[in-house]
């Protein structure tokens, strides 16, 4: 190989901050460290009558009864990576959770997934708050350069999030995992840093009072913001 082959540019090697457990406010949702106080109100945000679908691409869950639910947000709470947090609503309930995982301060790698997101949350603003309030702090406060998200090849409804949320797709990892028994196909998204301005401007636009009108209805989608920054 010639001494002149491409080798990457140079870039900072420092290593990220880890994470820490705190407190995230927004205009619709609360994010709260996960603890075992959140467990009644989680469960019966995911353990109504679409149970099924809400943990059918999850690594764990439904769950048969309340106690093994708590015993899970007992454990998980207790996780640095996957490091969780609950999602409160302006009723101050539990409903959903989220974390980040597979967390990278070396690289300065992170990414978003155990995206649990019960009834009362699926389809809200809030639902998007939740995931801009964790990439704003990732990389406007810890300065990662990479944030991932991953789903089951199968997963539509994910996949189509993950574009709406300003992710670009880089492919699918074949016969990656198994998961409850069954081979999964994972699909891989990214945000990187350079692309962070542009969707925090769209994911601003977005959320502003003025872009929703009286009966609550957007005036200009989050997709439509996030292809207008230019991806």
């Amino acid at each position: 190989m010639s001494p002149d082959a491409p080798i990457g540019p140079p870039t900072d090697a420092t290593p990220a901050p880890r994470p820490e457990r705190r407190v995230f406010d927004g205009a619709h949702v609360r994010l709260e460290p996960l603890t075992l106080a959140h467990a009644r109100d989680l469960h019966a945000a995911t353990h109504g009558d679409d149970r099924d679908n809400i943990w059918r691409y999850l690594f764990t869950g439904p769950y048969p009864d309340f106690a093994s639910f708590e015993a899970w947000v007992a454990a998980l709470a207790q996780s640095a990576d996957p490091l969780p947090w609950a999602v409160i609503d302006k009723s101050g309930k539990a409903v959903g959770a989220l974390t980040l995982m597979r967390i990278d301060p070396a690289n300065r790698v992170i990414e978003i997934g155990g995206i649990t997101f019960g009834t009362p949350l699926q389809r809200t603003t809030g639902s998007t708050e939740a995931i801009f309030l964790l990439a704003r702090y990732i990389f406007d406060e810890l300065g990662y350069r990479r944030f991932e998200w991953k789903c089951n090849d199968l997963n539509a409804p994910s996949r189509h999030a993950a574009m709406r949320l300003g992710f670009t797709f880089e492919g699918v990892f074949r016969q990656h995992m198994i998961v409850k028994g069954r081979n999964r196909d994972t699909a891989w998204y990214s945000m990187l840093s350079s692309e962070w301005p542009a969707r925090r401007a769209a994911f601003e636009t977005w959320l502003a009072p003025g872009n929703f009108d009286t009966d609550g209805r957007q005036r200009a989608s989050l997709g439509e913001l996030m292809g207008a920054g230019g991806l």
